[in-house]
């Protein structure tokens, strides 16, 4: 936030600190009435259809297991980018698929570069990161400083130094950190006001879910409570809040790529609940992801759903190895001849036939460009999860 002058409306105040002053952002929830107005209420009533719609889908389908996996890992991609990460889909199934072959003598992983691989751990750590939360939330666990702790230690696990901007790991910053020009509230401050937020979402909080949500997020952002990775902890909230309120069914909708499409409004809304009090505009903007978001995801769980159904009608009949590696995709779009041959308990040369067969017929494609160690990915299924948004 750049240095504005912070109206009497403003929800917190600027506290001198010696040189500079820091913003304290008052407890949930605001002081005053929320003026909403119809339009907002079609806004809400819209993102509370797709999610219902998106429930309803996620119950009925035999739901692919490749589209949980990989929209938690767009949502992880896209949540690193925010922060100035370039990583693609290829870059993490291929770390993934090198590690598994990694095993075998005749097999020698040839090096992506020291920033992709840096890159990569941060998304597979929020990938872990969001599981964690769920299995705590599936346990009977909630949201918690505790739990929030835990997340922040398993998003900065394995994360050069180069790459960290605190030495507090899973625990709140000690020393004042920045965003820009705005100074958030010093470490003093962070104990009591985090313990109020956590607080105010066990008890129900006082509006609509989605209005609560919305609100903590704001309010945890402007806390900024952690020394670094702030912002990927506060998305990633997002989505374990509407998986524990049981607005999902599954913890398959995610905010980071409407926020990273629209990063300039995202700050901009943001600043004007800081400086003048504008919940409206913020909350408006939230709530218009959530629809737009999860109508994407509606949309990709269809699409993917489509096409199993269609590798089904044409390879889910003889048992051929190419058959049987067809239908497989949707667990695993991402193969080698090695991790093909284990999986499906065949001889590596029948494998590499599978493979040959299906690359012929558009099925797969190699990406690598290498002459050996070949790495191949599902085409149409890639296509339908690395498409830009339909709705925005």
């Amino acid at each position: 936030m750049k240095r504005i002058g912070v109206q009497d409306t403003a929800p917190g105040e600027l506290i001198s600190d010696g040189k500079e002053s820091y913003y304290k952002p008052d407890p949930l929830p605001p002081s005053r009435d929320l003026t909403v107005d119809a339009d907002f209420y079609d806004l809400l009533a819209d993102a509370t259809f797709w999610l219902g719609k998106l429930s309803g889908v996620s119950l009925e389908l035999d739901f692919p297991p490749v589209l949980s996996t990989s929209l938690l890992r767009k949502e992880a991609m896209e949540s690193a980018e925010i922060e100035g990460a370039d990583i693609d889909y290829n870059a993490l199934y291929s770390l993934e698929t090198r590690i598994l072959d990694e095993a075998e003598d005749d097999y020698s992983i040839e090096p992506t570069g020291d920033t992709d691989t840096k890159d990569t751990q941060k998304v597979l750590n929020y990938e872990q990161a969001v599981e964690d939360g769920i299995e705590i939330l599936d346990s009977g666990g909630e949201i918690s400083v505790s739990l929030l702790h835990d997340l922040h230690e398993t998003l900065l696990m394995d994360v050069p130094d180069d790459r960290v901007d605190t030495d507090t790991i899973g625990g709140y910053k000690t020393v004042p950190n920045h965003l820009g020009d705005f100074l958030p509230p010093v470490p003093g401050e962070v104990d009591g006001l985090m313990d109020a937020l956590v607080t105010y979402y066990r008890t129900g909080g006082s509006y609509h879910t989605l209005v609560d949500i919305a609100l903590f997020h704001y309010q945890f952002e402007t806390i900024h409570p952690y020394g670094d990775w702030n912002g990927r902890l506060g998305r990633l909230l997002i989505t374990l809040q509407l998986y524990d309120s049981g607005l999902l069914e599954r913890p398959n909708l995610y905010l980071s790529e409407y926020f990273n499409r629209n990063k300039a409004t995202y700050v901009d809304r943001m600043d004007a609940v800081r400086s003048r009090g504008d919940w409206e505009e913020w909350l408006s903007f939230f709530v218009k992801g959530v629809a737009q978001q999860a109508s994407e995801s509606v949309t990709r769980t269809l699409a993917l759903d489509e096409l199993r159904r269609s590798y089904e009608a044409e390879y889910g009949g003889v048992q051929y190895a190419k058959n049987r590696l067809a239908c497989s995709l949707f667990e695993q779009p991402y193969v080698t001849t090695k991790t093909v041959a284990e999986r499906l308990d065949i001889e590596r040369s029948t494998a590499y036939r599978a493979i040959d067969t299906l690359e012929d017929e558009g099925v797969l494609e190699e990406v690598t460009g290498n002459d050996r160690n070949k790495e191949y990915r599902a085409t149409e299924i890639f296509d339908i999860l690395e498409r830009p948004p339909q709705t925005y």
